[in-house]
Order: C-alpha cells, then sequence, then structure tokens
C-alpha cells in the first residue's frame, strides 16, 4: 500500500484540534473542582445556615409576640388613665411615649440575642450622647415641649387655639410626644412642634364655657340714632342663645368718616358662637332695612367754592 503524503496545512489544523481539546479537558476540570469546592461549602455551612435560619425565625416569632405584648400593655395603661379621670391630650402622649420605649427594648433585646454586645452599644450610646442630643436639639425641645405642655395645661384635646406667631389656628385634636395636631373648619390637618407652642404666645378661644359676642354695626349720620341702638337691643334680648343674665350693651362705638358705628356685646355659650354671631348680623341688617335705616358704604362729600 502506497502511503499518501500529509500536507504542512493538514498537520497544522489537526495540532490546534488537539490542543483545543485539551484546553476544554482542563476547562472542565477546573469547573468540575469549583462545583465540587461550591457543594463542599454548601454542606459545611448548612448546620450554620439552618442554625441561623431558627434564629431568626425565633426572632420574628418573639418581635410578633411581643408586638402583642406591648399592644395589651398600651390598652391596660390606657384603661387605667382613662379610670382615673386623666386628661385626654395626657393619656395620647403617655400611649406615643410608651409606645416608642417598649418598641425601641423589644429590638434592643432581639439585637442582644443575636449576639450583639450590650456593653459595647452601651459604651456607645454614652459616649455618643452629646453628639446625638445636639444633632436632635429641634426633637428634644418639642419633648420637653409636649410635657410643659401636659403639665401646665395652656390648651386640651378639644379647645380651639390660635398660634400667634404663624397664625394656624384649629381644634386640638392629638397631644403626641412631639407635635400637635389641629384640625381646621374646613377639615384640615395641622401639625405643630410642640416647642413652637411652648415657645410662642397662643389664644385659647374655648377655655371657658361662656364667649363674649361683640359686633359692630354702622348706620348713616342721618339715621335715627336711638331707633337703631333699640332695635339691636331688641333683637339681642329676644334670641335664644344670648345669656339673659349677663349684661347686654348697644353703645356708639366710634363716629366715624362715613358713619356712626355701633357697637353691640352679648354673652353666649362657646359652643354657640359662630351660629349665634351669624344670625345676628343677618337679622340685625334685615331689621334695619325694614325700618329704613341705612347702613352706608364709604363716601365723601366735595364743596367747590365759587
Amino acid at each position: 500500500m502506497v502511503p499518501v503524503p500529509v500536507s504542512g496545512t493538514e498537520t497544522t489544523a489537526g495540532n490546534v484540534a488537539a490542543t483545543a481539546v485539551v484546553e476544554v479537558a482542563e476547562v472542565t476540570q477546573d469547573t468540575v473542582e469549583e462545583v465540587n469546592r461550591l457543594a463542599q461549602y454548601i454542606q459545611d455551612s448548612i448546620p450554620k445556615l439552618a442554625g441561623f435560619g431558627v434564629r431568626v425565625l425565633i426572632a420574628l416569632v418573639v418581635f410578633f409576640l411581643g408586638r402583642i405584648v406591648i399592644r395589651w400593655i398600651q390598652k391596660l395603661v390606657r384603661r387605667s388613665l382613662e379610670r382615673s379621670g386623666a386628661d385626654k391630650g395626657v393619656e395620647q402622649f403617655v400611649d406615643s411615649f410608651l409606645k416608642v420605649g417598649l418598641y425601641s427594648l423589644l429590638i434592643f433585646s432581639i439585637a442582644a440575642k443575636f449576639g450583639l454586645d450590650t456593653a459595647s452599644v452601651a459604651a456607645l450610646l454614652a459616649s455618643g450622647g452629646v453628639a446625638i442630643g445636639l444633632a436632635l436639639q429641634g426633637s428634644l425641645s418639642n419633648f420637653a415641649g409636649g410635657v410643659l405642655i401636659l403639665l401646665l395645661k395652656p390648651f386640651e384635646v378639644g379647645d380651639y387655639i390660635t398660634e400667634d406667631t404663624n397664625h394656624n389656628e384649629g381644634t386640638v385634636k392629638e397631644i403626641q410626644i412631639f407635635y400637635t395636631k389641629l384640625s381646621t373648619i374646613d377639615n384640615k390637618t395641622i401639625v405643630i412642634p410642640n416647642g413652637i407652642l411652648t415657645n410662642s404666645s397662643l389664644t385659647n378661644a374655648t377655655a371657658k364655657d361662656e364667649r363674649r359676642l361683640d359686633l359692630k354695626v354702622s348706620i348713616s349720620y342721618q339715621a335715627d340714632l336711638r331707633k337703631a341702638k333699640k332695635l339691636i337691643e331688641e333683637i339681642l334680648a329676644s334670641d335664644v342663645c344670648v345669656m339673659k343674665d349677663e349684661e347686654i350693651n348697644v353703645f356708639v362705638d366710634d363716629l366715624a368718616e362715613s358713619a356712626v358705628v355701633l357697637g353691640a356685646r352679648a354673652w353666649v355659650k362657646n359652643d354657640e358662637f359662630w351660629p349665634t354671631r351669624w344670625r345676628l348680623l343677618e337679622t340685625i341688617k334685615l331689621t334695619l332695612d325694614e325700618h329704613e335705616i341705612e347702613i352706608p358704604y364709604p363716601q365723601m362729600t366735595v364743596h367747590v367754592k365759587e
């Protein structure tokens, strides 16, 4: 049999193929070794992962049980305050403070069970206390303001107040640790930090059960002054919400440029103040119109000298 001559190109191709096969075998062997090492690592870590998973599960169970206990304690304290007749603001403040404190204690306890060094944490908190205090000056001021509000009681839940600095006003709905919530007459909620309320003046419109009603009515200089005063006095005296055991006054308040300004004062219950004011103003206007007593608009008389 005559041997077939092999060219140089075919020899080179065979060498490349053999080299490729060797490289593929090496890569495959390395991959198998990596997979084996990963499997061995996972196998060795299974007890640790299982232990960690159990600890996480226990922590979750403790957390949810702690939530139930915290809510039970809050409910118990809330009922105790209600039975003792404590103010609604005190009840809200204590409830909020108790919630923050108990949840912080619960989380700290769970972290300690995970191996957190409580002594180190205590030392860290002690060393960083000054920095934390400086960073939380506003919050600490608001907390102190909440305590002062509960102690001095410039207002209570349900009072209608006006904060004079920023002119925020509304009915007090909640007194929390750091802020107080007001509800406006158009059902908006205003959140005011307690520090602002204790460091600025405010007006409590519902601190007393009675409130004086101040009305001003302008009549023209040509109108019958005595008749106008008598009509306004009769309107005030006949209104069902005006307190008859308190003094009713109708007087000349000012001699203005375009009108004689009459003032009227009477006392009403606090919760009847606005409906009574609106009703009296409408009745006074209609009654003065019926008796042809003019309520003038601003005017100017010009005299031309010939």
